[in-house]
């Protein structure tokens, strides 16, 4: 008798972020590290998204982040010791001039606000 056994495939597009499924991975090359160093903590509650892990070796000054719509975009400057290249998609709108980001020990912590809500009702007046 043969027995065949599969075993899961993993591609670079498409996989779910783990542990949140309001996050999709887009892209993520590291150099000099190993893949599962760079899986982020998520938390999130009614204002923002707080994504956090490890990138140690890394000055803040070596650090570029990026929003631009949904999408957060992580990676380090040219000359950094150790190269870091994320990006993420959330499932809301970054409300950008209201985010932040700070590195303390090795890890950063990116605090990514969500839009605060618009309302764009027009009142009538009764004559």
């Amino acid at each position: 008798m043969f027995f065949a056994a599969t075993s899961p495939v993993y591609t670079r597009r498409g996989t779910t972020f783990p542990a949140s499924g309001l996050l999709h991975r887009l892209q993520r090359e590291a150099a000099q590290a190993q893949p599962s160093q760079h899986d982020a903590t998520v938390e999130q509650d009614e204002t923002s998204t707080t994504l956090r892990f490890d990138v140690p070796g890394v000055t803040r000054e070596q650090l570029e982040i990026g929003v631009e719509g949904n999408v957060v975009r992580i990676a380090t400057t040219e000359g950094a010791p150790r190269r870091y290249r994320m990006a993420y998609r959330l499932a809301q709108e970054i409300a950008a001039e209201t985010s932040s980001a700070k590195l303390e020990n090795g890890v950063l912590t990116v605090k990514l606000a969500k839009p605060a809500p618009v309302d764009r009702s027009t009142r009538i007046a009764v004559h």
